[in-house]
């Protein structure tokens, strides 16, 4: 059944399953290996890509220096332990010091970091360093909410705990008042537009 275009990861996901005590060759699974390598290369595409060349080409000169907030932004990743789905939602803020990006950049940028192995801390700390380093704007914040399955479905098994990250930079670090705008506004449920 191999052909030139086999993954590499398609022979050890058939030696684990044998491994567990399943037949890759039975009808159900017979074509899992395939489909487990070619999902785990969808689901791992972010090492693929560089933060800095979503950002950098969609940066716009302007005198705005409000806070821009995009928020409920959805994100899947698979935790780095035990390679288990974490997935949940990010809300990302900045104060612009003369450049902003293209709204759309950010959810974008947050889904290149979430498509590699991960822990919520480190995601929400990359994308914050990720626009400090190309914004270089007043301030950064980030709030992450997560499920872990690793949480959910082994260890501890708690089914309804949920993980909130957060990193802060400049104005947000620095003053309570810009802080507490950007948590309140965060708050409100997500509006139905449609």
């Amino acid at each position: 059944m191999s052909d030139a275009h086999d993954d590499p990861i398609e022979p050890l996901i058939t030696t684990m399953l044998k491994e567990l005590g399943e037949d890759p060759g039975r009808d159900g699974l017979e074509r899992t290996p395939r489909r487990v390598a070619k999902a785990m290369r969808y689901l791992t595409s972010g090492y693929g890509q560089e933060p800095r060349e979503i950002l950098n080409n969609a940066l716009f000169d302007v005198t705005y220096d409000e806070m821009v907030i995009v928020k409920d932004i959805d994100f899947y990743s698979l935790c780095e332990h035990h390679m288990l789905p974490f997935f949940g939602r990010v809300h990302v803020a900045y104060v612009p010091n003369g450049k902003v990006v293209g709204l759309s950049k950010i959810p974008r940028l947050v889904e290149m970091l979430a498509r590699r192995l991960q822990v919520q801390e480190r995601l929400t700390t990359q994308i914050a360093d990720t626009l400090v380093e190309v914004l270089e704007p007043r301030g950064v914040a980030v709030v992450g909410e997560a499920i872990h399955l690793c949480m959910m479905m082994r260890g501890v098994a708690q089914q309804n705990a949920s993980a909130v990250t957060s990193s802060m930079r400049g104005e947000f670090e620095s003053d309570p008042k810009t802080r507490s705008e950007f948590m309140q506004l965060i708050r409100h449920p997500k509006p139905a537009f449609a």
